[in-house]
């Protein structure tokens, strides 16, 4: 059973095939409920090893490994800290890739942004 804001974000995510997880840490259960018929790539700065289905690769998105995010529909990332906004934003505009996120509850978005507000959760999507 999942949580009100995990089922908000994978209702939303479900449309996309090839989806990159930016800083996934240890909170797994997005990446893997979306890992069935879907490419999921998770990236962070720390070694991690999420469960089958979801690829792990080492990147910090303020230095990052292009290709990596190349072939995405859709960059999404969890709780991501205001000083990533605007490195994962323009990883997400030189790869022509949709950008979603959330925040912690007293961050603010740092880059322009449409708020779409869901059960248990406020999701910032990138304006391009």
């Amino acid at each position: 059973m999942h949580s009100d804001s995990t089922t908000s974000l994978l209702s939303i995510l479900r449309p996309f095939k090839r989806l990159v997880e930016v800083g996934i840490g240890s909170r797994f259960d997005v990446a893997h409920s979306l890992s069935e018929n879907r490419i999921i790539v998770a990236t962070d700065i720390h070694q991690c090893n999420p469960p089958d289905g979801v690829q792990f690769v080492l990147d910090d998105i303020c230095d990052p490994l292009l290709d990596l995010y190349s072939k995405a529909d859709i960059i999404y990332a969890l709780n991501l800290p205001p000083e990533l906004h605007q490195p994962t934003l323009n990883v997400a505009l030189q790869v022509k890739s949709k950008f979603l996120f959330t925040t912690l509850g007293n961050d603010f978005p740092e880059i322009p942004v449409r708020i779409e507000t869901t059960p248990g959760e406020t999701i910032y999507w990138a304006l391009e």
